[in-house]
Order: C-alpha cells, then sequence, then structure tokens
C-alpha cells in the first residue's frame, strides 16, 4: 500500500475498534470467552460463503450473510487484540506484504468497491483453500493461551487469511466494517431518543399512530379476547386457534408495543384505521396487506419461540441470533431503521404486559409514543 492507502485503512480500522469498545460486554480478562466466538464465527462464515460462490444469483440472501458472518468474526478478533494489547490497525496493515496489497483499493472510501478486491479468485478450489486456511489460523489462536510467546504471529497469520478469504468470497471489506458497527451498536448501547425513527411525522393526526392510546381487552365467557380502543370494538373477537390453550388470543399486546415503542405496526393502523393514505406510495409499501401480514409472521414466529421460554418471565434480554432474525423478517420496510436494542425492548415491555393480561384475563394496556413504554393495570 502506499501511504495515503495505508492512512486511509489504518483510519477505517482505528475508528472501529473505538466505535465497537463500548459494545464488548464479555470479561476483560478472559480471553476464552473470545477465542470460542472467534471460532465459532469462522465456522458460520464457510456455509454460506460456498453457497454464495456456488449458487451466485439463486441464493442472493447469502452476500448479506456471509457480509455478516465476516463482521462477527472481526468484533470478535478487535476483543482479542484489546485483550492482548496490540494495535489492531496495525496487525492488519503487516498482514499485507507487495503482491497482496495491490489487491485493495483503498483511495475512495465511498466507493462501493472500496477495500473490495479488484483481482478476486473465481475458481471453487481457491475458496476452499481460503477457508481452510482461515479456519486453520483460528484454531492455531484457540491454542494461543498454551502459547503466549507467539501471540503477534498467530494474529498477522489469522489477519492475512481473513482478508484473502474476503477476497474469495467476493464481498466488500469496508461495508463488513460498517455494517458490523452498525448491528453491534445498535444491538449493545442504548441509543439516543433523538436518533430513533419516528415513521409518521408530519402526517395528519387520522394518519398517525396515536401519541398515547388505551386499549381495553376483554375475555368473553366463551373464551374469546376483544379489544375497545375509545369505547370502540376494534378487530375480531380471538381465540387460541390451538388445542392446548396458550393465550395468543391476546397477542394484539405485541402490536400495541411495536406501535409505543417502535413506532410502527401496519396492523394497529389498519385495525384504528389511520393508514397513510395521503401517501400512496407510502400507504402501498408500508401499511397494506404484505407489511401487516410481514408483522403477524413475525409475531406468530416470535410467540411460539418464546413459550419455551415461559414468554421471557425473568429476562432482562432477547438473544442475539432472535434479534438477527427479527431483523431479517422486517428486511425492505421502513421499521428496518430501528436498532435491535430497540427490538429488545419492544419485545421485553410486551411480553411482560402479556403475561399480566393472560393472567387477569384481561386488562387495560396503555401506550406512550414519547416515552416508548407499554404498561398494564387491570379492569377493576
Amino acid at each position: 500500500m502506499n501511504q495515503t492507502e495505508s492512512h486511509n485503512f489504518s483510519l477505517l480500522l482505528q475508528n472501529y475498534m473505538r466505535d465497537i469498545r463500548p459494545t464488548d460486554r464479555l470479561p476483560k480478562e478472559d480471553m476464552r470467552p473470545v477465542l470460542m466466538g472467534l471460532f465459532g464465527e469462522v465456522g458460520s462464515i464457510m456455509a454460506p460463503a460456498k453457497k454464495l460462490h456456488r449458487e451466485k444469483e439463486a441464493y442472493p440472501s447469502y452476500q448479506a450473510a456471509v457480509e455478516e458472518e465476516f463482521g462477527d468474526t472481526l468484533w470478535y478478533f478487535a476483543a482479542l487484540a484489546r485483550r492482548l494489547g496490540y494495535d489492531f490497525a496495525s496487525i492488519f496493515l503487516e498482514a499485507f506484504d507487495a503482491r497482496q496489497s495491490t489487491m485493495f483499493n483503498v483511495n475512495d472510501p465511498t466507493s462501493n468497491s472500496a477495500l473490495n478486491p479488484a483481482i478476486t479468485p473465481s475458481t471453487l478450489t481457491i475458496l476452499d483453500d481460503a477457508l481452510v486456511a482461515l479456519g486453520t489460523a483460528a484454531s492455531a489462536l484457540l491454542l494461543l493461551e498454551d502459547h503466549p510467546e507467539q501471540p503477534l504471529v498467530l494474529l498477522h497469520t489469522f489477519a492475512q487469511k481473513y482478508l484473502l478469504a474476503i477476497s474469495a468470497s467476493k464481498v466488500d471489506f469496508k461495508l463488513i466494517v460498517n455494517r458490523n458497527l452498525s448491528k453491534v451498536r445498535g444491538r449493545f448501547l442504548v441509543p439516543d431518543p433523538n436518533t430513533l425513527p419516528t415513521f409518521d411525522f408530519g402526517f395528519h393526526e387520522d394518519e398517525r399512530l396515536p401519541e398515547n392510546f388505551e386499549i381495553l381487552i376483554k375475555q368473553r365467557s366463551n373464551g374469546q379476547s376483544c379489544l375497545q380502543w375509545n369505547g370502540v370494538f376494534i378487530g375480531d373477537p380471538l381465540t387460541d386457534n390451538i388445542g392446548d390453550p396458550d393465550g395468543f388470543r391476546f397477542h394484539d399486546i405485541f402490536h400495541f408495543s411495536h406501535a409505543a415503542i417502535l413506532h410502527w405496526s401496519p396492523t394497529f393502523r389498519a385495525l384504528i384505521k389511520h393508514k397513510r393514505k395521503s401517501d400512496r406510495a407510502i400507504e402501498e409499501a408500508q401499511d397494506s396487506g404484505r407489511a401487516i401480514v410481514v408483522e403477524e409472521g413475525l409475531t406468530a414466529w416470535l410467540f411460539a419461540r418464546s413459550k419455551d421460554m415461559n414468554f421471557f418471565d425473568n429476562q432482562t434480554s432477547v438473544s442475539f441470533d432472535l434479534l438477527k432474525t427479527v431483523h431479517q423478517f422486517v428486511r425492505g420496510y421502513e421499521v428496518e431503521a430501528c436498532p435491535l436494542k430497540l427490538w429488545e425492548e419492544a419485545i421485553l415491555q410486551g411480553y411482560k404486559v402479556f403475561r399480566q393480561v393472560r393472567a387477569h384475563e384481561g386488562g387495560i394496556i396503555t401506550g406512550c409514543r414519547k416515552d416508548r413504554t407499554l404498561s398494564f393495570r387491570p379492569i377493576n
């Protein structure tokens, strides 16, 4: 690399290292969870990378999957370098030799091809070799605690194999860095309320989700759940629709949680007839049938998962894997802009209220968009 390229590359990684530091919640003195996490993420790279290379157009979703797994691997590698006291950017800079440096373009930080190999391997054999070499380098790092005299050599080797695997997988290094940064900060850091999206600002009141709302949930003698908003019945009476009753008849609570905390719920908009009809494009893309199906499908899937966790009772967090799946569900819709930390809050608050309503067989649900809260009180 020339001096300018080295500066841009180093700055990219220094900024990444600085900005992800607050997301590292693993024990500071214990390298084992970091090493195990790194090894696991390298293994997670291999399946989507192979499918991306083999199937090409048939598996467009694997491009994003490969980028995400490479990003997670980078996070663990940065955590390892931090614990060992080495400069993260320098490790990568020294991983290049004169031949490898010509494979990367770092001059244009705005280019989609920035840090993406300009000359990439095109055969499965080369991809196989690159991924196996990366796995071997990760395996060597697992033994780092047994060979404390040579950590820098092992780190340099891993960085080199990591970059070559990126080249073989034909993915964009700069994009990997930035996407991972956005994902982990959105997952672990409490967001600044001023930076959170609100999707119907500027629309007429009749086209906005209400700033404050109360929903009365009653259970009839036949077991059906009914909703009332401002004294008017909304939606249809619901039952659990399953042989073993589980409370799904109260699942609209989750739509209310989405509305109050995420400022998004095409289902709730439809129930109270607050679609954004003044903007036909937004109504069609964000408020109509397909968006409603996505939210309903996500709610049903998450409910099925939650049953194995006692509906998140006594839990203060939601697993990263589950949150990533939630994000995949809503990809392409406006709520994709909400950080994972906000989704976690919507899930935990929603299920807390659900457990209360289920226990009381009804109740009054209060939502506040300003405070992004959902709460419960008994009917009597």
